[in-house]
């Protein structure tokens, strides 16, 4: 059995996770957003270091069974709107239907604009190829790069079927210059028409990079003779080749491996609502693991609209470990703008020179110049000093510890807000902290959001690219239907089931190798579609219309968790000790824990520093903490009894 490699590139920071039977490797490195394969490569480098005391990508890569890709550059590209010029193709003059409301028109002309053009499809056949070649042509010279074809009316998917055989005599691909066409019919087949139209803009917009960046590297990776080509880790939960991945599905999978990973790990210990925070540089994600599910939508939110494929239901905030911080109006404000990870905060020593909190936490001393970020990033105390008086402390005639004390306050604040104003809070919610920035404040998280218990795993530095090993191979197939009889039912099926099966054959397995998952949709309630031996509908459907879908799965190896038990508490193994700053400018020497060094019992009470290659946690004052048989941390607060 070979290594498993996930890889999760964020806008600040790229990580990488290995399993190798028994063991995991992780590392980190930052994001070159220029050039997503100089990252790429460079992780694999610095993980090959760690796994052999030498760098040997060569051998890494030869090694290994699968290569798995998560990336949240379309997330970005969508906020950024930096994309190709989109046009588009309509069959009718009313286009009232492509805007359900004010913020779909504003996206709308932020990525189409007046670049739309209309065909009368009842035209005879000479006008119709002249005016489609005008169409074009108008589409062209107003700067479109890329035309999607939204077709509506009952027979919209015959229509833009017919249009492509047309499109491909009067333009062939082979010529130079020619313009991409992404018809909707080819992408969705959902019922509502602006759901398809929105699905197709999206896609065609996130398309062009992702191909650029995905095809460029799995051509780099042939060259070290990989045994499987690369693989992209989508959006609901699986993996396939880049060959047989649209664009879309790239769109918010970062997050969506950050879910499996929680989701794995609150059934391994029984918890039954647990609210995910993932900080990164610039945002913080927000997510719900409930009763044992993770939450979603089954048509997800993209830049808040509506897209034919489910998503988990995972709000952003803008607010990381690289948020600017500063002194507005008399107050302290966080975000939404970031420093990235270059030039990174003012500690950093890039050339940055704004307040972040992990300038705060340097001068606070939770952060080690040493052994942040695994000591090869050497942070600067005076730099991060010069940011926060110029930012905050001066402006608000505050000392040095207020100043960082506040900037805490209002950070955690800012996060506890979003997730109040993402879900219900109740008895038995578990925060979970994750991502590198996760376990840095989380305690000051968790007492303005009003939770008392909380779970740092130890993976948390590189958790949604854990996440990414509890995932399997797959392809699904969907269709939607106006409900006529058994047996229209059982050919649909049987044909979306022979899709997937070609598609998963294009992976290396064939059917026997497969499991199928059939169910299918009404009024966003989802059931099991009852198929017999011979592949027969069992029983009748009794609604008018229903999604079905079906999907091909080949199971891979999992990341592994211990055997959970209860183990006898013990006192931890302290590393070193660390002087703390408070608010009142007192020093605190605390004793610091390394993660590594600590065995499964090890229980503590704040305040100390939990500290690993690339996170650090403060565990306040109240808090008490204890390492389970995974070796992940579990924070309470103290009762009194526990405090006596």
């Amino acid at each position: 059995m070979g290594k498993l490699i996930n890889i999760d590139n964020g806008g600040t920071l790229t990580d990488i996770w290995v399993l190798d039977g028994d063991h995991s490797y992780h590392t980190k490195t930052i994001t070159t957003p220029f050039d997503l394969s100089k990252c790429f490569f460079e992780g694999l480098k610095k993980i090959s270091e760690d796994i052999y005391g030498y760098e040997d990508i060569r051998a890494l890569l030869q090694s290994t069974d699968h290569i798995r890709y998560s990336t949240t550059q379309g997330t970005n590209a969508l906020v950024e709107r930096k994309g190709p010029s989109l046009g588009l193709l309509l069959n009718a003059p009313d286009k009232d239907w492509c805007c359900e409301d004010d913020h779909q028109l504003t996206l709308f002309n932020d990525l189409v604009g007046n670049r739309v053009a209309v065909l009368n499809t009842s035209e005879n056949e000479a006008d119709y190829q002249k005016n489609l070649s005008d169409a074009v042509a108008q589409l062209a010279a107003a700067g479109a790069s890329r035309v999607v074809v939204a077709y509506v009316g009952s027979d919209y998917m015959a229509q833009e079927s017919a249009l492509r055989k047309t499109m491909l005599r009067l333009f062939p691909k082979h010529l130079l210059g020619s313009v991409p066409v992404l018809y909707t019919s080819a992408l969705c087949r959902h019922a509502n028409p602006n759901i398809r139209l929105w699905t197709a803009l999206f896609n065609a917009f996130l398309h062009p990079a992702m191909e650029r960046f995905l095809y460029n590297t799995e051509n780099e990776l042939s060259h070290f003779r990989t045994r499987n080509p690369l693989l992209v880790y989508r959006n609901d939960g699986y993996s396939g080749r880049v060959a047989k991945t649209i664009a879309l599905k790239t769109y918010s999978s970062g997050p969506r491996g950050g879910a499996e990973g929680a989701l794995a790990y609150s059934k391994f210990y029984g918890y039954q609502r647990v609210i995910t925070i993932d900080v990164g540089g610039t945002t913080t994600d927000i997510g719900l693991i409930d009763q044992q599910h993770i939450v979603d939508s089954r048509l997800g939110l993209v830049e808040g609209v509506r897209c034919s494929d489910p998503l988990a239901e995972i709000v952003s905030v803008g607010v990381g470990g690289g948020s600017i911080i500063r002194a507005e109006d008399g107050e302290i404000k966080v975000g939404p703008e970031s420093v990235g990870g270059a030039p990174g905060p003012a500690c950093f020593g890039m050339g940055g020179d704004k307040a972040t909190i992990t300038d705060a936490l340097l001068v606070m001393g939770l952060l080690d110049p040493k052994t942040y970020f695994g000591g090869k990033l050497q942070l600067k105390h005076d730099k991060a000093e010069a940011a926060i008086r110029r930012y905050i402390a001066e402006p608000l005639s505050l000392s040095l510890p207020q100043a960082c004390a506040q900037m805490m306050e209002a950070w955690a604040g800012k996060i506890a807000t979003g997730i109040r104003a993402y879900t219900t809070i109740c008895d038995n919610t578990v925060l979970m902290a994750f991502g590198g920035g996760g376990p840095m404040g989380v305690t000051a998280v968790a007492k303005s959001a009003g939770i008392t218990r909380v779970l740092i795993p130890r993976l948390s530095a590189v958790f949604s690219a854990h996440g990414i090993g509890f995932s399997d191979i797959a392809h699904l197939a969907s269709e939607s239907i106006t409900v006529e009889s058994t047996q229209q039912i059982t050919d649909i099926y049987q044909r979306l089931k022979a899709r997937v099966l070609r598609d998963m054959q294009t992976e290396g397995y064939g059917a026997d190798e497969c499991e199928i998952d059939a169910w299918y949709e009404h009024e966003s309630t989802r059931y099991e579609l009852q198929i017999s031996s011979e592949g027969k509908l069992e029983a009748a459907i009794d609604c008018p219309e229903i999604l079905l879908s079906v999907r091909a799965i080949h199971g891979i190896s999992h990341a592994k968790l211990a055997e959970n038990k209860v183990f006898e508490p013990s006192d931890p193994t302290a590393f070193s000790d660390r002087v703390l700053q408070t608010p009142t400018g007192e020093s605190q020497r605390v004793p610091v824990f390394r993660i590594e060094d600590q065995i499964a019992g090890a229980t503590g009470v704040g305040p100390v520093v939990l500290e690993e290659a690339f996170w650090t946690c403060n565990v306040a004052a109240g808090w008490g903490f204890e390492f389970t048989a995974n070796r992940d941390i579990v924070l309470s607060v103290l009762t009194q009894h526990d405090a006596i």
